[in-house]
């Protein structure tokens, strides 16, 4: 694989595992935060396509040296919020988990609202 530009405050890239350190409370706090982001939602077809991608070709070893770290992390990190890890599929919006706060609020309200109108 290709040597990685270093990124700042991003550690070394490692396909599949977890960008902040497990074994602290602050770094399992991170990582749940990374994952609820619910800038995820954003992402367009293009930008999952690219980050899809770009981690085949790290997978396989043939990134550029102009690859940094941030962007496989940034990569990973929208490919595990869209697509499925067991099926492969992208994941309906209101089932992520970036999207649990945002429709997760509608339907909640919904419920306290009708407790109130019965």
């Amino acid at each position: 694989m290709a040597a990685l530009k270093n990124s700042g405050s991003y550690p070394p890239f490692v396909l599949g595992k977890p960008r902040y350190d497990q074994s602290t409370f602050a770094g399992r706090l991170k990582h749940f935060l990374n994952v609820v982001d619910p800038r995820t939602l954003l992402t367009t077809e293009r930008q999952l396509r690219e980050a899809v991608r770009l981690l085949r070709d790290f997978e396989e070893g043939r990134t550029g040296p102009e690859i940094t770290s941030k962007q496989l992390w940034e990569a990973q990190k929208i490919k595990q919020a869209i697509i499925h890890p067991d099926t492969g599929k992208k994941i309906f919006m209101p089932f992520r988990m970036s999207g649990f706060v945002p429709f997760g609020t509608i339907t909640v309200s919904a419920f306290m609202l009708t407790k109130l109108l019965l």
